[in-house]
């Protein structure tokens, strides 16, 4: 998940990434001692991060069972993707049409090694080194050009990595977005969230405290108005942009975050 332009070749176990963070806070075990001392430091300050990441593994598994069941769509190009884990996004699409195809993105080499393995035996589903800035880069691939035809609906995902974005007029998450949906078709859909506060403390806090603990590969803790920039001049899927566990929940009883210093927000869009 992190984004920093120069692509990391090896794995430093000693520098905290946000791959392995979340890995740690989603009970993985691809992550290391760094990693987690990073989280109980910004458990201190943020305590419902856990509980936040749990939740928005969950809003993308049910995005993905949507978007395949529902909408029909057959290829997801996945952003930031990170470490995978139980019902990553190939599991669950194909689940629902198993001729999906899936492209991952992540820059992580970490995330490159374990789902190389994960997806040895798929021939749909492939992952690709390389930074989510790099629009061209990711669209021209050839695992890209193999599994994902661009003249048919595509469903994009940055699925909480755009906080991991610097802010940049070229390179910036707002660029970001309107570069990649320039290239989709109508009927084509963006999954967009991030970590929002709208206390400026905890935007602070955080934002400097992962610029430093990742040395640089950080973007941002932002507010929901600057989320909403992304959507606009697409169709906003009910229920719009929200917190994302109440987005289209499974049940009445779908576990709620206890505190709200921060959430992750966001939503499902199509390109109309």
């Amino acid at each position: 998940m992190q984004t920093g332009k120069q692509l990391l070749t090896s794995i430093d176990a000693a520098v905290p990434t946000a791959a392995r963070m979340y890995d740690h806070y989603l009970g993985g075990k691809d992550n290391y001692a760094a990693d987690r001392a990073a989280c109980e430091e910004l458990d201190k300050v943020v305590p419902s991060t856990r509980r936040l990441a749990v939740n928005n593994r969950r809003f993308l598994q049910r995005v993905v069972k949507v978007l395949a069941q529902d909408h029909g769509i057959r290829q997801f190009l996945d952003h930031g993707s990170g470490l995978p884990t139980q019902d990553n996004v190939h599991q669950v699409a194909q689940r629902h049409a198993p001729d999906t195809h899936v492209v991952y993105v992540d820059n992580d080499p970490m995330v490159l090694v374990h789902g190389r393995a994960l997806l040895d035996q798929n021939e749909r589903t492939a992952v690709i080194h390389a930074d989510m800035r790099e629009t061209d880069e990711i669209f021209s691939h050839p695992d890209t050009a193999r599994l994902i035809d661009f003249t048919q609906p595509v469903a994009v995902l940055f699925n909480s990595v755009m906080h991991c974005i610097p802010d940049s007029d070229t390179d910036g998450p707002l660029s970001v977005v309107r570069r990649v949906s320039e290239r989709l078709v109508p009927g084509s859909y963006l999954v967009m969230c991030q970590l929002v506060s709208e206390d400026p403390e905890v935007r602070t806090f955080v934002t400097d405290f992962m610029d430093q603990a990742t040395q640089g590969h950080w973007g941002r803790v932002r507010q929901e108005k600057d989320v909403a920039q992304w959507f606009e001049g697409m169709k906003i899927l009910d229920p719009g942009l929200v917190e994302v566990s109440t987005w289209r929940p499974d049940s009445e009883v779908t576990p709620r975050q206890l505190t709200h210093e921060w959430i992750e927000f966001g939503g499902v869009a199509q390109i109309v």
